[in-house]
């Protein structure tokens, strides 16, 4: 399975809610419309929500950029099929797309990039956390310190900080905790280009599922602040907290053909 993450800045000038609701009812169905002829397995958007823990998640590391309007993340079940990009069709669709991302994505301020999953704490493939659900999904798009090697911040995030945040897991009353590593694809500068993506890619990012709940009470609870903060130690370690961010929002899916 390959991934392509978008995270996303709205125009300039546009508010929030109007690029979420053009990006869910406009875009995502045209999305959705294209996704035989491109091969996309799973389409999901991931809508950012204005809300205090995104606050106290970025001050509890020192600042960190700010949080993004929302993330496109799209699946392949096999880079093969992203050969569908280039054939007459696909770049047909492709191009229908980008000119519709011109309508409310800020597309410079918008990186994107390629990726493959590390699960860590996975009880279940279907979790979501839809808009009406308690859960919501915590996003961390991450990248490794200055003088730190790609590969080496993401070895020690997979040897070493996966199986801290394992074994703390249940003091965060985390759901389940997903690695997505960046993982370089041919098509990736193409697409970077013809957007004229100024930001460089992240690392990878970091995904769990929550109850809102859960996070609000963390503070009151003695074993979720221990966790909280042999988190914060270790990532230290290899995060870059400065150029990466961190925010909580809910997934609204379009395609998945699980």
């Amino acid at each position: 399975m390959i991934r392509l993450e978008f995270v996303l800045r709205r125009k300039p000038g546009m508010s929030r809610t109007a690029f979420q609701q053009y990006w869910r009812e406009v875009h995502g169905p045209l999305v959705a419309r294209h996704s035989t002829t491109l091969k996309i397995h799973r389409y999901i958007q991931l809508h950012t929500l204005d809300d205090p823990i995104n606050d106290a998640l970025a001050t509890a590391r020192g600042g960190m950029e700010p949080a993004y309007d929302g993330v496109a993340e799209l699946w392949w079940t096999s880079p093969e099929d992203l050969a569908a990009f280039d054939t007459p069709a696909g770049r047909a669709a492709g191009l229908e797309l980008l000119n519709d991302e011109q309508h409310f994505i800020d597309l410079p301020n918008s990186p994107l990039w390629f990726a493959h999953e590390h699960p860590q704490v996975n009880p279940g493939e279907f979790m979501v956390a839809t808009e009406h659900s308690p859960l919501v999904k915590l996003f961390f798009c991450l990248r490794h310190l200055p003088g730190q090697a790609l590969d080496e911040g993401q070895h020690y995030w997979r040897t070493q900080h996966g199986p801290l945040i394992r074994s703390v897991s249940t003091g965060f009353r985390m759901q389940r905790y997903l690695q997505v590593h960046y993982g370089a694809h041919p098509l990736e500068d193409g697409l970077r280009a013809a957007r004229g993506t100024a930001q460089a890619p992240y690392s990878g990012h970091a995904e769990a599922w929550f109850s809102r709940a859960d996070l609000l009470s963390m503070a009151n609870v003695p074993e979720a602040t221990r966790a909280m903060a042999l988190a914060i130690e270790d990532e230290r370690k290899f995060i870059d907290f400065q150029r990466s961010a961190m925010w909580i929002g809910k997934e609204r899916v379009f395609i998945d053909r699980r």
